[in-house]
């Protein structure tokens, strides 16, 4: 079977960490051309430095040959994006740049260790990296474009599945499905008031002529922009907290804006500059708190929603409709993998604390209430059940159909793909470099 091209996308780790590289090998090149893009050395040699980080390189030279052909698939669907006038808007890029930041900040450990490693402010890292994102976007569109009506039947699981030589059929670690009940304790109308008249006091200080950059560094709550003097830099509309927005796009410059509440908590901004529909703001932030005895009730109420289903009253489910602050309660109250999009987990797919929380539970039985955190910082309080768990076996037909129905959809995909590459190589301009013939391409890609 033919091996399937893998579009990998390039992180904005590797290409940081080659900024490093670079300082010392500051020559580069154009090593390949597919219409009207070309990929650089510098291309080639960010991704090689991630792969060597990780490490399992036998083969310096295969291993480059392949990143260069991932490459120019990238290139392809990004040429084919082009010719169909793919558009992706600044809310789709915005979105994409912070839950990718949001995961190398993690794995940096803070904001601040990111921004003092490559010496540039996250705006910086990001502005730096927006062109990147938004073709990554087109990309993804094409790609999906190409296999979005794919489907497999049950007939083509089953050829696909007898297929395999039997001593080749995966091990399934073990796999849970958990439901969860979200509990988002209320913050009390005494701190959202308390709130709101700390930041107005700021407002009347800097309205007296104190510098709002300053009180900013000292007071703001966005640990982003506050020791920037609350400066966000240029946005366009899309970027930010609609409220924020809405308040910053009627501002003349220099204007204070009233107080204004949005998801993060309550701000006063002030216009630096605007430039065409991108502005420039600084803002003060400050986020109501949740109490210990807010916690504490949001706890109370989940150690009755657990008594309740243990005692079976109702149903975790039914306990998940009635109580839950999570949107995914309609659908069983069920967790979703993100990373495969259906509800089963590995262990090492889950939050730690998720996983210690469940491990020694038996399907049926509930945890106590979790202090969670989502990805905007948000506490919350959270039961889990474990709804299945598997033993570690040999996949089969029986309890693993839906994840073998992925492989044999998988495999029709990379089929579909190979032949749309074939296509458009013969449609498309090409040329690669002599450095790069004698590579043991998967396709000929340069036009006969």
């Amino acid at each position: 079977m033919k091996k399937t091209i893998a579009l990998i996308s390039i992180s904005l780790l590797s290409l940081l960490g080659f900024n490093a590289w670079s300082q010392e090998q500051v020559i580069d090149e154009v090593v390949a051309v597919v219409g009207a893009n070309y990929v650089l050395q510098s291309d080639i040699e960010a991704q090689y430095i991630q792969f060597r980080m990780q490490g399992g390189i036998t083969d310096a030279r295969a291993t480059r040959c392949q990143i260069l052909e991932d490459i120019l698939f990238q290139k392809l669907l990004l040429n084919q994006a082009e010719l169909d006038s793919v558009q992706v808007t600044a809310e789709q890029i915005e979105q994409t740049m912070d839950a990718r930041f949001r995961y190398y900040i993690q794995q940096f450990g803070s904001q601040e260790k990111l921004e003092q490693f490559y010496k540039k402010s996250l705006l910086q890292i990001k502005e730096e990296f927006r062109t990147m994102v938004k073709e990554q976007l087109m990309v993804d569109e094409i790609q999906q474009k190409i296999v979005k009506d794919l489907k497999v039947t049950p007939s083509e699981v089953r050829t696909f599945f007898n297929s395999l030589p039997k001593d080749s059929i995966p091990l399934i670690d073990t796999e849970y499905e958990i439901g969860q009940i979200v509990k988002e304790p209320a913050i009390n109308k005494e701190e959202l008031e308390a709130t709101r008249e700390r930041l107005k006091v700021l407002r009347d200080r800097i309205m007296k002529g104190e510098s709002f950059s300053t009180l900013a560094v000292l007071y703001s709550e966005d640990p982003g922009s506050s020791k920037k003097g609350g400066e966000i830099g240029l946005m366009s509309r899309g970027q930010l907290y609609p409220e924020y927005e809405a308040a910053a796009f009627g501002l003349k410059k220099g204007e204070i804006s009233e107080i204004i509440k949005s998801k993060a908590g309550y701000h006063i901004i002030q216009l630096i500059e605007r430039r065409g529909e991108q502005i420039n703001t600084r803002h003060i932030l400050l986020m109501p708190k949740i109490s210990d005895p807010d916690i504490l009730k949001a706890s109370k109420l989940l150690d009755s929603v657990a008594g309740l289903v243990r005692d079976k009253k109702m149903t975790f489910e039914e306990a998940a409709l009635k109580f839950s602050d999570d949107p995914g309660k309609i659908n069983g109250a069920l967790m979703v993998n993100e990373a495969t999009g259906n509800t089963r987990f590995l262990a090492s797919q889950l939050d730690p604390k998720i996983f210690v929380s469940i491990d020694k539970l038996q399907p049926g039985e509930i945890s106590r209430p979790i202090s969670m955190k989502n990805q905007e910082g948000k506490q919350s309080l959270n039961l889990y059940t474990v709804k299945l768990k598997t033993d570690p076996h040999r996949a089969n037909l029986t309890e693993d159909y839906s994840t073998i129905q992925e492989w044999a959809l998988n495999k029709k995909r990379g089929e579909t793909i190979n032949k749309w590459i074939a296509e458009k190589i013969s449609k498309t301009y090409f040329r690669i470099n002599e450095a790069y013939k004698d590579c043991n391409f998967q396709h000929s890609w340069e036009v006969k």
